[in-house]
């Protein structure tokens, strides 16, 4: 497993919520990446670590190859990837969401 994998799946084990995007979640540099932030803050998400994939490109492509998923941004719940950001308001929309963070 090369540095990156393992910095990743260290990431999103040791913290309980981590969102990989593109920009910062005060400053998200797009538009599904600040949806995702919205997402989360309106479930109450108080320990929310982000990761800004635009500063690396090593990163930026690692996640993608970790989740085998191919966009930005990418949620992690507990160490489990969870989805993009279409996923993130679907899962909102239902309840389902704010129920997995709450656990």
């Amino acid at each position: 497993m090369s540095d990156v994998q393992s910095w990743i799946k260290e990431t999103v084990t040791q913290n309980p919520v981590v969102l990989f995007m593109k920009g910062t979640a005060q400053f998200p540099q797009c538009g599904f990446s600040g949806r995702a932030v919205q997402v989360l803050k309106a479930c109450g998400v108080q320990n929310l670590v982000t990761v800004n994939v635009l500063e690396d490109a090593e990163v930026r492509q690692g996640i993608k190859d970790f989740s085998n998923w191919p966009t930005i941004p990418q949620l992690y719940v507990k160490g489990e990837f969870i989805g993009g950001s279409d996923i993130m308001n679907e899962m909102f929309e239902s309840g389902e969401l704010q129920t997995l963070l709450k656990d």
